[in-house]
């Protein structure tokens, strides 16, 4: 992972939780009868979210690895149950790169590898923009020369 990706991870909270805490607590300024009943659910949802945004994006970056070897991608994730995740080679049905606009504005993308597997593609997040598209050249380049059907 790159280390912009706690940034990245941040401003998704920030996104998540700044909306319903800043309209709370405007009405909570311009409706003076309700206003305790409008900032208080905007205290209760402001803590776990600022708690939320120092910790998670830390917290990921510290357990997301990922690896590319001549015969799998592996992946870890998870926050407190961690799943490791193997794609053989042979596997592998499709990759892509994935640039949202907050990725963007950080210089950064992900990349999903599809396998033929029940539990779902594995996600590589919070990539440098030019390592994610070297890693989607080098993976299409090593499954094409892998034997297999990737079913």
């Amino acid at each position: 992972m790159d280390s912009r990706a706690v940034r990245w991870w941040t401003s998704q909270a920030a996104v998540i939780v700044a909306p319903p805490v800043l309209v709370l607590v405007l009405l909570g300024l311009l409706i003076p009868p309700a206003r305790f009943w409008l900032l208080l659910p905007a205290l209760i949802i402001a803590v776990p979210g600022i708690a939320y945004m120092l910790v998670m994006p830390r917290w990921r970056f510290r357990v997301h690895r990922w690896e590319i070897t001549d015969g799998a991608v592996y992946a870890s994730s998870g926050w407190i149950w961690q799943k490791w995740r193997v794609a053989p080679m042979s596997r592998i049905q499709t990759v892509d790169t994935l640039r949202g606009p907050l990725q963007q504005i950080f210089g950064l993308a992900g990349v999903t590898v599809t396998t033929a597997s029940a539990a779902g593609a594995i996600k590589i997040n919070g990539l440098d923009q030019a390592l994610a598209a070297d890693l989607v050249e080098r993976l299409t380049a090593r499954t094409q020369h892998t034997p297999g059907d990737a079913t």
